[in-house]
């Protein structure tokens, strides 16, 4: 019996050391994924908590540890609302990760915890935020007419509607037919795009582009690329996701792009640094690494630091009217144009107007001509999937096997979030939410119930005359 005992004694120990090792490790050199994970929930719980007003606990169990990784709901979260810092520990222990809030330009992930360089980092003169008006939306955030009521049934069908939808916008004439929200969400609520922000990022390049200071065949784009084969990346190659550089884009493990959004301070680095793969124009790559290049080669080519923080508001926020719209910034100054834009549905619906109108906004033309075009325009590396324009034009299946007009074009971005323009229809359908890509949702079966919920035209020409329409009617 004495023999057992000291058995059961010495198991019990050596678990104990076993406990106390792996506690050691966990403490000094944490896994990279669980520092991913920490990084994730730090950044979307502080994001929510400053920018959308949300409870920090219903963030962390809503938007990270629901939809996500099993270990994630190991994490947890402390909210520093007096030095604006939200922290997340695996078991409230190990792989600390932070975030930190910097007032118009949203929050940031500060993975190596230098905050004073985090908060250097953005400028001390942020742009003045824009007050939203009592005028008809576009213009302002009045509705003039009541729902359309086939449509409104459509958006409160849970089946079409999809799984955990936040908001739904449907723009028709350039004026809000129908609407819906989430338990909890408004049209006061901004919502990240996810990918969404992409396009947004192409946009405000193309704002630059208007004004002469960088081109589509652009090349020699980064220093560092100098006498290099890098040297002949073109902006071209880089919106149309053909750069040739090697990217990994998986979510489901520690992977570039996740390495790049909370691992890394710099955003940037990783993709400049990246190893070409393939002759640019000739292999598609999805690419987050792309859009935080493009952002950074946007900045550079703005002119000053000052200018280049303030510029996509002044440039393309104020004059469309976005005035919930805050693009974030990593933590050492660079736009991430990837992924972090902030805005209400009906903001992102002035987007997507704005696009339906060929980048013409109250009779001012504030993008090329042609730019949207590209937006538009498949790419053949993608197999007319991409364009080249850092827009979609068949996510998850072409327009045709769903039975949508041709000319459709999207915008989309992680867990569900979606934009459909259709100039034929003269139709914006933007569609937000918390919809992980394993419940198959697919935003098509909206579009095509409100396409069929549409009132029909009556012949040739008032069917021309609506393909012509791109402005609000009053």
């Amino acid at each position: 019996m004495r023999f057992v005992l000291r058995i059961l004694k010495a198991l019990a120990l050596l678990l104990v050391l076993v406990v106390i090792a792996a506690a050691g490790w966990l403490f000094i050199r944490p896994p990279e994924l669980l520092r991913v994970g920490d990084g994730y929930a730090a950044k979307i719980v502080c994001s929510n908590v400053f920018i959308a007003g949300r409870a920090a606990e219903d963030v962390l169990h809503d938007d990270v540890q629901a939809p996500g990784n099993p270990l994630l709901r190991l994490v947890r979260v402390s909210v520093d609302r007096d030095n604006d810092r939200v922290t997340a520990r695996f078991m409230g222990l190990f792989a600390p990760s932070y975030a930190l809030y910097r007032g118009a330009f949203g929050c940031t992930s500060v993975p190596d915890g230098n905050f004073e360089a985090a908060a250097n980092a953005a400028p001390f003169d942020p742009p003045a935020k824009m007050q939203a008006n009592d005028g008809l939306w576009p213009e302002g955030e009045g509705i003039d007419n009541p729902a359309d009521g086939k449509i409104a049934a459509l958006l409160a069908d849970a089946g079409v509607a999809g799984p955990a939808m936040r908001a739904i916008v449907v723009v028709r004439n350039g004026r809000i037919v129908a609407e819906a929200y989430g338990p909890g969400f408004s049209a006061k609520t901004p919502l990240i795009g996810w990918s969404m922000t992409k396009t947004v990022n192409a946009a405000v390049l193309g704002r630059l582009m208007l004004g002469g200071k960088i081109s589509f065949d652009d090349d020699n784009l980064l220093a560092q690329w100098k006498n290099d084969t890098r040297a002949r990346i073109k902006v071209s190659d880089l919106l149309g996701m053909e750069s040739g550089l090697a990217f990994n884009e998986d979510y489901g493990d520690v992977a570039d792009v996740t390495r790049m959004l909370y691992l890394d301070p710099d955003m940037v680095s990783l993709p400049a640094n990246a190893p070409m793969e393939a002759v640019p124009g000739q292999r598609f790559r999805y690419s987050s690494g792309t859009a935080v290049l493009l952002s950074r080669i946007w900045m550079d080519r703005v002119g000053n630091a000052q200018a280049a923080f303030s510029y996509p508001h002044d440039a393309l926020f104020s004059p469309l009217g976005m005035t919930s719209a805050v693009f974030e910034l990593d933590a050492r100054g660079t736009f991430a144009g990837s992924s972090y834009l902030y805005a209400t549905a009906h903001d992102w619906a002035r987007f997507g107007q704005f696009l339906l109108q060929d980048g013409v906004w109250n009779g001012q033309r504030l993008l090329p001509e042609g730019f949207v075009g590209a937006m538009r325009t498949p790419t053949a590396a993608s197999n007319g999937r991409y364009t080249q324009g850092q827009a979609w034009l068949a996510p998850g299946g072409s327009s045709a096997a769903f039975g949508l007009p041709e000319d459709t074009f999207w915008l989309t971005g992680h867990d569900g979030q979606s934009m459909a323009i259709v100039p034929s229809a003269n139709l914006i359908v933007v569609r937000l939410g918390l919809t992980p890509s394993r419940l198959d949702y697919q935003p098509q079966v909206l579009l095509k119930a409100i396409l069929a919920a549409l009132p029909q035209p009556r012949g040739p020409q008032q069917q021309a005359g609506s393909q012509r329409q791109t402005q609000p009617q009053p």
